[in-house]
């Protein structure tokens, strides 16, 4: 649930009562704007309250912020180690990321080796051929001979008198999400809402990310833009939305159906498996898969390397006494010919020259001091000599000091150092990827593998209308009121609603299938009845001007209008009916939002029409709509005209062959082919109570395999679209209900259902 700051500690007591305290999960705060108030302090984020109906079992999903390389601002990772396996702290230039690091090097912090809390049984660490214990009070984060274990592998270093060890940052690169959500700004280009309160698509993403897995069920009461179903429907969710406005509903719709949605890869399917072989360095699974999607999809991963799991890595072991059996028969040989007692932290990385400026400029002094013969100062030459002797750490005397300087980086000890650096680096190397596919790793919930070659769509769903129920609303007495019997429907009074409806009715008139067939009301005047609550008066046939038309004689149509909010249902249709017989009309108009399933069986009562003209949901903005009477907002639209065949196997087969309108101008019912029908849809097994999708069927007299192509931006497949664009349906098998339901919906964006038994 989302809210604002002022209303957080009360909403949260109230779901304290609802859900119980003890389920109460977090308080997540997230920024939703930049935010300006020039006289106070800008409010620039909600609050979100997560609740579970059990906290003990709540789902959860830990979510990860992933980034390559540490914030500019971190004060602990500034160390790097080259690809020469030597380490130096990172320039400001560097960290700031004015310049870029050297190819190849990685960024580490120190990270301690000891925990608080003493241990009466602490082994010393041998590192470097020196002891050292943990700080008085602490002990090793793991025994000191796994650490011993670390060090070989060149993941330990002095920082300062102690040894500390190499955490780099692509050891654990995904940093967890917790409560404080600063990353979630909208506005400016980052999201345009459609929208009045729109909640950011991030801020979504994420709830269900973290309490949802694929094919979950997601409910969200309020609709509103439908973000929620977007989100639901784009991350493989199936969902369920509600909104007491149409509108709502009708911008929610327009925004799924015309949206285009990754297509990641399953983890039970053919190529997911694949994927999840090369991720793994593994051989592939033989498992038969089914394309289920509650299996979840192949996600992104991450490392999360810990000092435990380098310690208890045993092929670290393997690989160090393999290697050492090349680098110490090395590093011997160094020795002898360097006359060096180097151990292997010791060898310097580079061939240092032990001439250096001040050296040879001291050795030039001395040799000039005794070219002066009887003249030389004894003290001067001796001071030179222990000079010299200091930075090439020797013991040279006169006698054995050379006659010029002497570099002892020759041909061959140059050879064995740099064979035992790369074997030195080769040996990291591998040892690296042992740490890295022996390492654990948390999964990238937001961040599954997608297929760049499919283009997906929405799924099927349905949208349904409100229940025919009365709503009763409560007063600030907690006292039930209702809403109907008072006079007020949807908040506004009854009469209000009426009138509206009525208004917008005379200047539009009813529009039928086709743009020059409408019914012109000459006078539309209020009736006193139960359920007729205006007369309209029409010419039979003619044109819009009645002054001009050849028309017939006048005709009398009673109006029946639903309800703000809700469904007409058949019965109600019946008794209006009745009623407007009992009146002597010659044909009952019935308005409304939407018809309940039946309602489109119902079309003649006795003598009496019939005619169900839908209303726009522009309607319900009346208030913010200009009357021309040039939109649409009475549309009859008849029933569909089909065949029901035979096919093998005791399937069936349903052909359409347009949309039966009737024309009370002439008197008529007119058919349309199917040229007129943009879309139509079969419920194979129809339960009179909801509608669903099991075949869709796309025509038009333009052509919508065209359309269809420039809308995905992709290529189709002609095949498989010819089997969508015709208007006989792919065999099925009949019904165990014994009935199915078949909707069509015309160029105008009109639709209609009917029932067939079968």
């Amino acid at each position: 649930m989302q809210i604002g700051d002022e209303n957080v500690h009360r909403v949260r007591s109230l779901m304290d009562e609802v859900f119980g305290e003890q389920n109460f999960i977090s308080c997540i705060f997230f920024q939703k704007t930049g935010g300006l108030t020039p006289k106070a302090i800008s409010n620039i984020g909600d609050y979100i309250l997560w609740y579970g109906k059990n906290k003990k079992v709540a789902k959860y999903r830990q979510i990860f912020s992933y980034s390559p390389s540490p914030p500019e601002n971190d004060s602990y990772y500034v160390w790097l180690q080259l690809p020469n396996n030597t380490c130096r702290r990172m320039t400001p230039q560097e960290r700031r990321g004015e310049i870029n690091i050297p190819e190849c090097s990685r960024i580490f912090r120190h990270g301690p080796l000891s925990s608080s809390g003493a241990s009466s049984t602490e082994q010393p660490l041998n590192f470097q051929k020196s002891m050292f214990y943990p700080s008085k009070g602490n002990h090793w984060k793991t025994a000191s001979e796994d650490l011993e274990k670390v060090g070989r592998c060149g993941h330990l270093f002095m920082m300062g008198n102690n040894p500390a060890w190499k955490l780099f940052w692509d050891y654990s690169p995904g940093r967890r999400i917790t409560n404080v959500w600063l990353d979630t700004q909208s506005g400016g280009f980052n999201e345009s809402g459609i929208y009045v309160v729109q909640t950011t698509v991030k801020v979504v993403e994420r709830c269900l990310m973290m309490a949802t897995d694929p094919g979950d069920l997601v409910l969200d009461p309020t609709c509103g833009s439908g973000t929620a179903a977007t989100v639901a429907e784009q991350w493989g969710r199936r969902w369920i939305t509600i909104d007491t406005s149409r509108v709502a509903l009708a911008l929610a719709r327009s925004r799924i159906m015309g949206a285009r949605y990754p297509f990641y890869l399953l983890a039970d399917s053919r190529e997911g498996q694949q994927k999840e072989s090369e991720l793994t360095r593994t051989v592939p699974s033989t498992q038969a898969v089914h394309g289920n999607i509650r299996h979840g999809f192949v996600y992104e991963r991450v490392p999360h390397i810990t000092l435990k799991s380098i310690a208890n890595n045993a092929e670290i072991d393997v690989i160090w006494e393999r290697w050492q059996e090349k680098l110490e028969p090395l590093r011997a040989e160094l020795n002898a010919v360097m006359d060096k007692a180097w151990e292997e932290w010791d060898i310097p990385r580079d061939a240092e020259d032990p001439w250096d400026k001040d050296t040879a400029k001291n050795f030039q002094s001395l040799r000039t001091e005794q070219d002066k013969g009887e003249k030389c100062d004894p003290a001067k030459v001796a001071k030179w000599l222990m000079v010299i002797n200091q930075n090439l750490k020797r013991k040279y005397d006169l006698d054995t000091l050379p006659d010029r300087p002497v570099d002892p980086w020759s041909e061959e000890p140059a050879r064995i150092h740099e064979e035992w650096w790369n074997a030195r680096i080769a040996l990291q190397k591998e040892i690296d990827a042992s740490i890295a596919a022996k390492a654990e790793f948390e999964y990238l919930y937001d961040k599954p593998y997608e297929d760049k070659k499919t283009v997906r769509v929405a799924g099927p769903f349905t949208v349904e209308s409100l229940s025919p129920h009365r709503v009763l609303g409560v007063d600030e007495n907690d006292e039930l009121i209702d809403s109907v019997a008072d006079g007020r429907v949807g908040g506004i009074g009854a009469q209000d609603f009426t009138t509206m409806i009525l208004e917008n009715l005379r200047t539009a008139g009813v529009q039928q299938a086709h743009k020059d067939d409408r019914i012109v009301f000459t006078a539309l005047t209020p009736w006193p009845g139960d359920l007729i609550c205006a007369e309209g008066l029409y010419f039979e046939g003619g044109t819009d001007d009645p002054e001009t038309s050849t028309a017939g004689p006048t005709r009398r149509a009673a109006i029946f209008i639903g309800p703000e909010f809700g469904t007409v249902s058949r019965p109600d249709l019946v008794a209006a009916a009745r009623e407007a017989g009992d009146a002597d009309y010659d044909v009952l108009i019935a308005c409304a939002f939407n018809f309940d399933a039946h309602s489109t069986e119902f079309e003649k009562l006795g003598r009496i029409p019939v005619l169900k003209a839908r209303m726009n949901a522009d309607l319900h903005m009346a208030d913010d709509l200009k009357n021309t009477g040039k939109g649409n907002l009475f549309v009859i639209f008849g029933e569909p005209d089909i065949d029901i065949l035979d096919a093998e196997d005791e399937q069936i087969q349903v052909k359409v062959n347009g949309v039966d309108v009737f024309h009370p101008q002439t008197g008529e019912i007119r058919s349309d082919g199917p040229d007129g029908i943009a879309c139509w849809f079969i419920d194979t097994d129809y339960n009179e109570e909801s509608f669903f999708v099991c075949h869709a069927y796309f025509l038009g007299a333009n052509d919508p395999y065209k359309a269809l192509k420039t809308t995905l931006k992709a290529e189709i497949n002609e095949d498989a679209w010819s089997t969508l664009n015709s208007d006989t349906s792919r065999p099925f098998a009949k019904p165990s209900s014994g009935r199915i339901a078949v909707k069509v919906i015309n160029h105008l964006g009109d639709e209609v259902m009917k029932v067939f038994r079968v």
